[in-house]
């Protein structure tokens, strides 16, 4: 049985690597992953000093495994990790609701990962207030002021959707985020209608009465009208976007599956739980009415799971992504960790995704994971799929106008070292300004083609890069790219 076990093992290796080293590394791909703060206890004792020494440590450790994307979680229980007009500071920051930690994290974490050319973005919860009766809320919280504008349902407490006030504030609370931040996209998960309760029904009869009948909806049509609800938040944090500032993408990361296809002609041919039916969330309404710029689906399950299969619904996905892009959400732990042939299924998820030309990224949870490189996760990432840098996909509709050109590209030798040097591109508006740049390498003689990811040398902020230890290639090419991710063409040098 064991040398049975082995010869399987053996095969499926050799399987793996014969299919990796054969795959063309993508130049462009999403590589994102999420830094929930609900539930985390390991800020509330860290300083301002600590706290900001834990997030270099974290995000080099990423930036390492190759992430070019922060998703960070700003807005946990309808509090703030930003210094909020509307809300109290978050309870996980200190361990108190409304607590003022002295300084802005949200802040401090866009401008380190702008540093590190990652982009980052603002993930809320547009609807959780409470997630524990253990937890107190700010005495100054909106709940206090306004306890009709929410639900208790089970031990959360949530605002109900049904009422235009709660949409409003839930807008006005983006709004003020997105005008006063540098963040690169405002992100949400799967929470809009709350997960069932057994037993327990969440009790919006009020909100129904007073706003759902008079537009002529039925007990029979009630699904119809929360799924109204959400569509409208969805519509009007859309809208506030492209108003406050249109570059900003919205990005949505769902339940896996949409729905069943037992349940609607649009569904999947899977058996379980859905944003449509379960959650009230018409993410296909969204996606074909353009009002997110990329989804996110949790793909957590494993291939060749028999309610939720992995393979059926990337499929599906792929197949119904319409315009936006279409990221893969990755459990770490549950299906991705390369540490068993049960649980090893990290490189069959990443195969059928990279033949899916629909798929442009991935997106692991959590981030936590990566930085415990849990089974290996990260030793795997960058042997194997990451080993090239990666460039986030240039897919925002906003500017897909690409920066000129770097200016007087030339090479200089200090002390046995040499460095390339250029000037910034011109820039008529800050739109067009360059944020980083790409250097390329390659040989005397071969077709200079910056599609391949394995020439790239060096993604830099600033306008030099030092080759190090005397490895210089023959000719270089370096291009600017602009803060949506638009590449200007290259410019050549001869270096020998």
């Amino acid at each position: 049985m064991r040398t049975r076990f082995l010869l399987v093992f053996l095969l499926i290796f050799s399987l793996q690597s014969l299919y990796i080293h054969s795959l063309t590394p993508p130049k462009r791909e999403f590589r994102g992953t999420w830094i929930h703060t609900v539930g985390q206890d390991r800020y509330m004792n860290l300083d301002e000093v600590a706290m900001k020494r834990y997030f270099a440590t974290l995000l080099d450790s990423l930036q390492l495994a190759g992430i070019n994307t922060v998703i960070f979680q700003v807005r946990p229980e309808a509090d703030a990790w930003f210094n909020s007009p509307f809300e109290p500071w978050s309870r996980y920051i200190t361990g108190v609701q409304g607590k003022n930690p002295g300084w802005d994290p949200t802040a401090y974490l866009i401008d380190a990962c702008h540093r590190r050319n990652m982009d980052f973005h603002a993930w809320i919860n547009p609807y959780r207030v409470r997630t524990s009766p253990t937890k107190t809320l700010s005495p100054d919280h909106l709940y206090f002021r306004n306890p009709w504008m929410f639900v208790e349902y089970g031990e959360y407490i949530w605002f109900d959707p049904g009422i235009p006030a709660c949409r409003a504030h839930i807008v006005k609370v983006v709004k003020d985020l997105v005008a006063r931040y540098d963040i690169d996209a405002l992100h949400m998960d799967d929470y809009f209608y709350p997960y069932p309760v057994n037993g327990q029904a969440f009790d919006d009869s009020r909100s129904f009465r007073e706003f759902g009948l008079p537009k002529g909806f039925t007990e029979a049509t009630k699904a119809d009208w929360r799924r109204q609800n959400v569509n409208s938040l969805i519509k009007e944090l859309h809208d506030v976007l492209r108003s406050t500032k249109p570059w900003v993408r919205f990005g949505i990361s769902p339940f896996g599956i949409y729905r069943n296809a037992s349940k609607g002609t649009n569904g999947s041919k899977t058996n379980g739980f859905t944003n449509y039916d379960g959650l009230y969330a018409d993410i296909m309404l969204w996606v074909n009415k353009g009002w997110v710029d990329y989804v996110v689906p949790q793909l957590y399950w494993e291939i060749g799971h028999r309610v939720a299969d992995y393979k059926t619904l990337l499929y599906w996905w792929a197949g119904n992504k319409g315009q936006v892009s279409l990221y893969i959400g990755q459990d770490v732990l549950r299906t991705v960790k390369p540490d068993s042939l049960k649980h090893g299924q990290l490189w069959l998820k990443m195969q059928l995704a990279a033949r899916e030309r629909a798929v442009t990224g991935h997106c692991f949870w959590p981030a936590y994971e990566l930085e415990n490189n849990a089974g290996g996760i990260v030793d795997s990432l960058r042997t194997n799929y990451f080993r090239y840098p990666a460039l986030p996909p240039a897919d925002n509709r906003y500017d897909m106008v690409p920066p000129q050109s770097v200016r007087n590209l030339h090479l200089t030798t200090t002390a046995g070292r040499n460095t390339l040097n250029w000037l910034e591109p011109e820039a008529l508006t800050n739109d067009d300004k360059a944020a980083y740049y790409v250097v390329y390498g390659f040989k005397r003689g071969e077709t200079i083609n910056l599609e391949k990811a394995s020439r790239i040398l060096g993604i830099v902020k600033e306008r030099a890069f030092r080759f190090e230890n005397g490895n210089m290639p023959d000719l270089c090419v370096v291009t600017a790219v602009d803060r949506f991710h638009n590449e200007s063409k290259g410019v050549t040098l001869t270096l020998r």
